[in-house]
């Protein structure tokens, strides 16, 4: 029986965006920030969000859907200020075709290998929803290339899906965004990491997104030049890149 995935893949993304909008009261700028176009369809086929609030200094969020190639993604990264050891946390959830993926992550601030007390603080305590989300029947993971691997964290849960996995993969989601909003809330003391000021953690902060958001190194965004345009592409990168807003 062909499965049917409809708005699987905005419900997860959209109800976390707004959860995490309403727990930390961040307001919405634009409305919406850009409106996406695609030579593929006459009107739009998506569009950029942002937000911005006290404790999440910058929430970016993408949306594409374009029907005539079954394309629906979904896609927000929620930035902690340039200064902050918080992880920045995000979701990608996307139904292509027969396919549903997703990507959820918390972006480590500093070195894990070389700061084991932040490790322990920030990360391991994922552990056993990271574990337990891997057991789902039905994922297979996806293909990401050592750097991409290498610029996350070892967190990180990127897979396709069946659609009952996807759905199974709904607590895992659930539970890293609360962990991850109970670190923005209580923060962490930059004494986790020796060496830690504002400065060297926002100019580390600054390289990582250039290279989280680098076409080199993530080949989706050489899908979107085609999709939206490199132009559209190229802004939508810099958003991201771009600590302020």
């Amino acid at each position: 029986m062909q499965e049917n995935y409809d708005d699987t893949a905005r419900d997860l993304s959209l109800s976390t965006l707004d959860a995490l909008v309403a727990r930390f009261n961040l307001r919405e700028i634009g409305a919406p920030y850009k409106a996406l176009v695609s030579p593929m369809s006459p009107a739009p086929v998506g569009a950029i969000r942002m937000f911005s609030g006290e404790k999440i200094s910058k929430l970016v969020y993408i949306g594409v859907t374009v029907p005539p190639i079954g394309l629906d993604s979904h896609m927000y990264f929620a930035f902690t200020p340039p200064g902050s050891l918080v992880p920045h946390f995000t979701l990608d959830s996307v139904n292509a075709g027969p396919h549903l993926a997703f990507h959820l992550d918390l972006v480590p601030r500093a070195d894990l290998g070389a700061n084991l007390e932040y490790l322990n603080h920030a990360f391991q305590p994922l552990t056993a929803d990271f574990d337990g989300a891997r057991k789902i029947e039905g994922l297979t993971p996806a293909h990401l290339s050592p750097r991409q691997y290498a610029i996350m964290s070892p967190w990180m849960l990127a897979f396709r899906a069946t659609e009952s996995a996807f759905a199974a993969m709904r607590p895992h989601v659930d539970r890293y965004l609360s962990f991850w909003g109970d670190l923005v809330e209580q923060g962490i003391p930059a004494e986790m990491v020796p060496g830690a000021t504002s400065e060297n953690l926002a100019e580390r902060d600054r390289r990582n997104r250039a290279a989280l958001f680098n076409p080199e190194v993530d080949p989706v965004w050489n899908q979107m030049d085609r999709l939206l345009g490199p132009q559209t592409c190229a802004e939508m990168r810099d958003i991201l890149k771009r600590q302020e807003i």
